[in-house]
């Protein structure tokens, strides 16, 4: 429960400031419609940043042997630029931030994923999927609670994000003792470099296709993550910050105790991907909705159809992600580079965006979208059924 609560205060780290706090600043400073051309910028180095200060904070961790202080040490760096966002006023300086802000982040999320890893057995890995859960519906909660009129000015939202995430992050870093679980640091019998061992291990058809069906599904995850607040604001002018927020804790909140009861089911079964094609065909469906909509009552409902069912798909895929990586003396290292199908979507996105928004509107997005989660159904289909992907 402490590793959950931690999880949840890495992710209050970044989901307010990204889904709203961010988006509301741009648009302040640059107006609406160039605010999007901003984003896209700002999302793609974001991005770039995030890839690399991921991967090499993983490799940091893996040959410090430790996670805890540089847990600590992201959660300070990356509270500390947070509220200074307040005072930046043009295109660089936000960039400059954002970088900075990115490379704080990843020094505390990259060890703090892989800690789970070399604590949770394989058999609990669906249980720990449906506690990841908790994360995405903290991040939502406190991005509701800080957008409610009258709550906080601009500075003091930046404030609340870095208390929570500090709140939720220390305790578990500090005070969690975990038992040891000795299969889990076995070594791996490929043995050359990292980068290498991960690549041998693509030599697996079940490990490449869970990268790919991440990766497809995360587009449009990265893709409403940023563009959520203008499509909205496109349909209707009026919807407020405030409801965004309020929609979306809402969804989140119900998708937790669908994820600990699907992760549940895929222990006691033995089929820990079996929940993850059909996930990926009902977000499909949920896309479909939105490029169909045509007022905000449509646009909501296709959007918790899709939300609700992503963010059980990611919170079970994460867990079990873990159990396929191939070297456990290189898991943080080799978890950063799985977790580019996180980042690399936050790199396609933007400029698929404003390729595509111009010409055929948010509709033409989110069907190429839809088509994408599809595509990740029917990657994950043929292995649904396996206990765990072989390994080379």
């Amino acid at each position: 429960m402490l590793y959950a609560l931690a999880l949840a205060g890495g992710t209050i780290a970044y989901v307010p400031f990204i889904a709203i706090l961010l988006p509301m600043q741009v648009a302040g400073l640059a107006g609406e419609e160039a605010g999007i051309t901003w984003l896209a910028y700002l999302t793609f180095a974001g991005a770039v940043t995030a890839s690399l200060a991921g991967i090499g904070a993983g490799w940091l961790s893996d040959r410090m042997k430790t996670r805890r202080p540089l847990v600590l040490a992201g959660l300070a760096a990356s509270s500390l630029t947070l509220v200074t966002f307040v005072w930046a006023e043009t295109f660089i300086t936000l960039l400059g931030l954002l970088v900075l802000w990115q490379i704080g982040l990843n020094l505390m999320l990259a060890p703090l994923m892989a800690w789970a890893g070399d604590c949770v057995p394989d058999h609990q890995k669906g249980q720990l999927g449906g506690w990841m859960a908790l994360a995405p519906v903290a991040g939502a909660l406190a991005t509701t609670l800080i957008t409610l009129p009258g709550m906080a000015s601009p500075a003091e939202r930046l404030w609340w994000v870095a208390g929570m995430a500090a709140v939720l992050v220390a305790p578990g870093v500090l005070l969690a003792m975990p038992r040891p679980v000795p299969e889990l640091h076995s070594p791996a019998p490929l043995q050359t470099n990292g980068l290498a061992t991960l690549a041998a291990s693509f030599r697996s058809p079940a490990l490449a296709r869970m990268w790919a069906a991440r990766l497809l599904m995360q587009l449009a995850q990265a893709a409403l993550f940023a563009f959520l607040y203008f499509w909205l604001r496109s349909l209707d002018e009026g919807f407020a910050e405030d409801s965004i927020a309020q929609v979306y804790s809402a969804v989140l909140i119900a998708s937790l105790p669908i994820t600990l009861a699907a992760g549940r089911w895929s222990d006691h079964t033995a089929q820990p991907l079996a929940p993850l094609p059909v996930l990926a065909v009902i977000a499909s469906a949920g896309l479909a909705v939105m490029a169909l909509a045509s007022s905000p009552l449509w646009a909501i409902a296709g959007y918790a159809v899709f939300a609700l069912a992503a963010a059980v798909f990611l919170a079970l895929h994460s867990a079990q992600t873990l159990r396929v990586l191939p070297d456990p003396t290189r898991r943080a290292e080799h978890l950063g580079w799985f977790n580019l199908t996180n980042t690399a979507p936050a790199l396609i996105m933007p400029w698929l965006t404003l390729a595509v928004e111009p010409a055929f509107g948010f509709a033409g997005l989110f069907a190429i979208l839809g088509a994408s989660a599809l595509a990740a159904a029917g990657l994950l289909a043929g292995i649904s059924r396996h206990a765990a992907p072989e390994m080379p």
